[in-house]
């Protein structure tokens, strides 16, 4: 028979070397670089006993995926590939409007100045990131300003992308499937998000301001 006895030629995965200058981030469990390929990309990699919370994170990204909601604050993921640290989970990497990678909340409140030249594009930002979740019934472990950033567009405006903790840790996740049940959970993890910035900011006055008039509703 032609071709009896021939094997394929077994497919060679390329192995992605991740640089420490790469890096753009750092959390307890994992860290994050750009992709040496793509500058619009970043590889989540994990390095301290994270694999379970990147088991359910890349989870319910698959999840979102085959709801086919829109992505306009949430970074869509493009799988796993092998790097020179271990396995790599691919994301979209959050750029500001002049090229350079976004900043988080925490970096533009843990400076009042900061705060005070964006104050109007940081507040708008939360306010749409709310409507956003809850109109997409999105849910997360917990909402904090060092796992979101702020994508300037101009001096005015951004937008506010989650980068990090996405998914549902319920062993019966109904808040997942039933709007009813996710807004609830929401409603109350967005409480628990703004207290957190009472609690960690309190001298930091115009954001406090700002919490009380058009975020704490």
């Amino acid at each position: 028979m032609p071709g009896a006895g021939k094997h394929k030629t077994p497919m060679v995965t390329k192995m992605i070397e991740l640089k420490p200058e790469a890096m753009v981030g750092k959390g307890l469990h994992r860290e994050c670089y750009v992709h040496p390929d793509n500058p619009n990309r970043c590889i989540k990699v994990v390095v301290l006993r994270g694999e379970e919370e990147t088991r359910r994170e890349q989870a319910y990204y698959k999840f979102l995926q085959k709801r086919q909601i829109t992505w306009e604050m949430l970074p869509q993921f493009y799988g796993v590939e092998p790097t020179s640290i271990g396995p790599g989970a691919v994301f979209d990497l959050v750029r500001d409007a002049n090229g350079e990678v976004g900043k988080t909340f925490e970096y533009y409140f843990e400076s009042a100045d900061l705060t005070a030249q964006n104050i109007e594009g940081l507040i708008s930002a939360l306010q749409a990131l709310k409507t956003y979740l809850f109109s997409q019934n999105i849910i997360t472990m917990s909402i904090k300003p060092k796992n979101i950033i702020y994508q300037r567009q101009d001096e005015h405006t951004g937008t506010a992308v989650i980068i990090d903790n996405i998914g549902n840790s319920d062993a019966i996740p109904l808040a997942s499937y039933c709007r009813t049940f996710g807004k609830i959970k929401m409603t109350r993890k967005w409480h628990k998000f703004i207290a957190l910035l009472q609690k960690d900011y309190p001298e930091n006055s115009l954001l406090q301001a700002q919490l009380a008039n058009k975020l704490v509703k």
